[in-house]
């Protein structure tokens, strides 16, 4: 799904990636849930392009459904994959994590359940290598993306800017469809580690210029970075 030039979302509004496409190649943010790896290939086919374009995987944090088809790019095509240190461990599956499921309606999860559990999200496929990245890093991939540091929703968990495509990606900092509620709209997102530190992080959103906000789960945001941290700090009151 184009979404702007030279951007692309793989997946919809439950569970979603991105593509930042240049002459250089293409970088992916997420890697979704593993049956999503055919959405992959139909874009990239679309765009006259194949796996051995993209030329990095830029993990927003190690969640399964984040993860996705990551290491099948790794292991098949030598795309090098990126993540924090601190969850690095998180996308190997060294580390398990019970998660905090918080507020739920039962359709709404039904939903988001059978949709993930249809494409392997259950499974997860979980990393054999990964690179390291830390807070402040540019990224010697497609678009120059910078990373930064996003505590909370796990400890390693980041925003990524590309100004080249006027977006940062913020994997689940925050969401606009809460996939255990079917809530719409700017909010936390469940499944985090640490509430009032993800609150916290989005202090450090506020310096950020971009008009397009990129959540793993909801609609593509496009009313700029500083709306949509108001709207999330009024949901959370």
């Amino acid at each position: 799904m184009r979404l702007d030039q030279n951007l692309y979302r793989i997946g919809n509004d439950i569970v979603a990636a991105y593509l930042v496409v240049t002459d250089e190649g293409v970088t992916l943010v997420d890697a979704g849930i593993p049956g999503q790896w055919s959405e992959l290939l139909a874009q990239l086919s679309e765009l006259g392009l194949g796996p051995t374009d993209v030329r990095g995987v830029v993990l927003t944090h190690g969640d399964g459904d984040h993860i996705g088809y990551a290491e099948r790019l790794r292991s098949e095509f030598g795309v090098p994959v990126y993540i924090h240190a601190a969850d690095a461990a998180r996308a190997r599956g060294e580390v398990k994590v019970k998660p905090n499921w918080g507020k739920f309606r039962i359709g709404a999860t039904a939903g988001f359940l059978w949709y993930a559990g249809r494409r392997g999200g259950l499974n997860p496929v979980y990393l054999k290598e990964v690179k390291e990245i830390a807070d402040g890093d540019v990224l010697d991939l497609p678009g120059r993306p910078r990373i930064v540091s996003l505590p909370g929703h796990s400890p390693g968990s980041v925003a990524v800017h590309v100004p080249a495509v006027d977006a940062v990606f913020v994997g689940d900092g925050l969401t606009t469809r809460h996939v255990l509620t079917g809530s719409h709209g700017p909010q936390p997102a469940p499944f985090t580690d640490d509430p009032s530190g993800a609150l916290d992080s989005l202090d450090r959103l506020a310096g950020i210029e971009a008009t397009w906000v990129l959540p793993g789960h909801g609609t593509p945001w496009n009313q700029g970075v500083q709306e949509i941290v108001r709207q999330v700090r009024a949901a959370a009151r």
